[in-house]
């Protein structure tokens, strides 16, 4: 039992607590302990407003000239019209970061990206595409529109076309393997096909050989290593020094076996 004096004691410390806070427990005598009640948060606490991605529309593009090139910011979101109007009128977007002067400094381009495949591949350049779209670049569907069977030296020759000619900036052809449609892809002059089954290869294809044409068999890939291997390919630049030299003795070779074609025509 708690005697009055001590009930008294009690009161004036917690009336002092109220007057004078200060952090911790009140501690009384005996076994009896007053605890401070929570005060109440003066203001509530500013929530940081969310900076919403800039939405790039068709009209952004008007005055930007055909085959040009269109900076955005590293959060930037494209409506479907937009990608359309820079497709078919070969706009690139360059990814950028704020500048110490203002505006954005220039860090990635988009590439065009022209994808076909096989019937063994069809299942795949779904995925190949919306990870080209993932990667921030434009993915040209060059079909099939369906796994019914078609002719993989017919797919990997129209994509590596489009690389010759400049239509696309780079090519995926997917087969069951790779190794046909590598070897079909070569036959047309200016590409330059190779046969990737992991990053390091697709890094080496594109640093060492300045290769323009991945591509990828399906039956050894999963849908994730195949995102590797593509970013791996469209993110590594071609070498210079010794990696130019050695890529400009291919065009040689291959200019000089078209004047003998010629020349036995």
């Amino acid at each position: 039992m708690i005697d009055e004096a001590t009930i008294r004691t009690i009161a004036r410390r917690a009336a002092g607590r109220v007057a004078s806070p200060s952090s911790g427990p009140i501690e009384m005598p005996g076994e009896v302990t007053v605890l401070e009640a929570p005060r109440p948060v003066s203001g509530a606490a500013e929530t940081p407003k969310r900076l919403e991605p800039p939405l790039i529309t068709e009209a952004c593009l008007k005055d930007v000239p055909d085959g040009g090139i269109f900076t955005v910011s590293p959060r930037a979101q494209f409506t479907l019209a937009a990608e359309e109007e820079a497709h078919r009128r070969g706009i690139r977007f360059s990814e950028g970061v704020p500048a110490a002067g203002g505006g954005l400094r220039r860090t990635r381009s988009t590439a065009r990206v022209a994808v076909s495949s096989d019937h063994g591949g069809f299942a795949l350049k779904g995925s190949i595409l919306e990870s080209l779209r993932e990667l921030g670049h434009f993915g040209m569907d060059l079909g099939p529109a369906d796994n019914r069977p078609c002719d993989w030296p017919e797919r990997a020759h129209e994509v590596a076309e489009a690389v010759a000619q400049g239509r696309a900036d780079l090519g995926v052809v997917i087969d069951t393997v790779g190794i046909g449609s590598a070897m079909a892809a070569n036959k047309v002059p200016g590409a330059r096909a190779a046969n990737c089954w992991d990053v390091a290869v697709a890094r080496n294809a594109r640093e060492h050989n300045h290769a323009n044409v991945l591509v990828l068999g399906s039956r050894h890939l999963t849908a994730s290593s195949a995102h590797d291997i593509l970013a791996a390919f469209c993110s590594t630049e071609p070498g210079a020094g010794r990696h130019a030299r050695r890529a400009g003795m291919l065009d040689e070779i291959e200019a000089r076996h078209g004047a003998q074609t010629r020349t036995l025509r």
